[in-house]
C-alpha cells in the first residue's frame, strides 16, 4: 500500500510540474514578453505574413510610422529601391540579371499577405551585381491613425541569399538568410543615417524562436521584437539623433538573455 500510495504522490508531483510548465510557456511567459506600451492600437491585429497558399511566411519584423509619401521619401533617401510590379518582362529580366550577372536594382519581389492583403510596398537594397542577392523589405498599413494620428506600416525584411528551389512547392524561388534581426538592423540604421527618423521604439513581433521557418521553408532566428521608426515628416531631414524609447525591463532582459543563448548555440 506504501507503494502504491508513493507511486501516487509522483504522479501529482509530475502533473502539478507538468501543469506548472504549461501555465508558464504557454500563457505566462507570452503575456510578459508582449508590450505594445507605444501603439496599442496594434494589440488586436495578427503579427505573421502568409504566402499565397495560406502558410505562415516571413516574420514581420520592422515597422514605419508616417504617411505614404513619408514612407516613400524615407525609403528613398535611405538608398532602397521600390521594386518593379511582377509582369512577364520584369520576370524575364530579373532572369537574366541572375544568370548573366548583371544589375538590375529595382526587381520584383514575390507577393506575401497580411490579413488577407498583399503589400502595398516593396523595396530592395542591392548586394553585389545582380538580383541574385539582395536585402528587401514589404509593408502593409495596418493601422490607419497611431498614437501620433498618422498611419502604422508593418513589414517583414529579410535578405536573400540566392536562388533555388522553394522547400514545400518545388518553385523557383529565392532563399533566405536565417539572421533577420541583422537585416532589422540594417534598415534602422539606413533610416538614422539618412535624417528620416524622429523617434525609435520596439513592440512584440511573433516571438522569439531560434527554429523559426518561413513559407518557403528557409529556417530564420529571432528576438521577436519589431523595430518602429517614426519618420520625419514631409521628408524634412532630421540634423539631430532621433529618440529612443526604451522598451519595459522585462523585455530588455528577455532580448538580452535571449541573445545570450543564441550566442552559445551558434558557437
Amino acid at each position: 500500500m506504501k507503494h502504491i500510495a508513493g507511486s501516487r504522490r509522483w504522479w501529482i508531483v509530475l502533473a502539478g510540474v507538468l501543469i506548472a510548465y504549461l501555465m508558464l510557456a504557454y500563457i505566462i511567459l507570452p503575456a510578459l514578453w508582449s508590450h505594445l506600451e507605444h501603439e496599442p492600437g496594434l494589440a488586436s491585429v495578427p503579427m505573421v505574413t502568409r504566402t499565397a497558399d495560406g502558410i505562415p511566411g516571413d516574420a514581420l519584423n520592422v515597422g514605419l510610422v508616417g504617411s505614404k509619401e513619408d514612407v516613400l521619401r524615407a525609403m528613398h533617401a535611405a538608398g532602397w529601391f521600390p521594386a518593379d510590379p511582377i509582369t512577364l518582362r520584369t520576370s524575364i529580366d530579373i532572369v537574366g540579371s541572375v544568370v548573366l550577372d548583371r544589375p538590375y536594382h529595382d526587381a520584383p519581389v514575390s507577393p506575401l499577405y497580411y490579413d488577407g492583403k498583399k503589400e502595398l510596398f516593396a523595396f530592395e537594397k542591392p548586394d553585389g551585381r545582380s538580383a541574385d542577392k539582395r536585402h528587401h523589405v514589404r509593408f502593409w498599413q495596418v493601422l490607419e491613425k497611431g498614437t501620433d494620428g498618422r498611419p502604422v506600416w508593418l513589414g517583414s525584411i529579410t535578405f536573400d541569399r540566392g536562388v533555388g528551389l522553394s522547400r514545400d512547392t518545388g518553385q523557383v524561388t529565392h532563399h533566405i538568410a536565417p539572421d533577420i534581426d541583422a537585416e532589422r538592423d540594417l534598415l534602422m540604421h539606413d533610416l538614422r543615417e539618412a535624417g528620416m527618423v524622429q523617434a525609435f521604439f520596439k513592440i512584440s513581433g511573433t516571438g522569439p524562436t531560434l527554429f523559426g521557418r518561413n513559407g518557403e521553408g528557409d529556417p530564420y532566428c529571432t528576438d521577436g521584437e519589431i523595430d518602429v521608426a517614426s519618420l520625419v515628416i514631409d521628408g524634412v531631414k532630421r540634423t539631430e539623433a532621433p529618440v529612443t524609447l526604451p522598451p519595459p525591463p522585462l523585455i530588455a532582459l528577455k532580448d538580452e538573455v535571449w541573445h545570450g543563448v543564441r550566442s552559445a548555440v551558434s558557437q
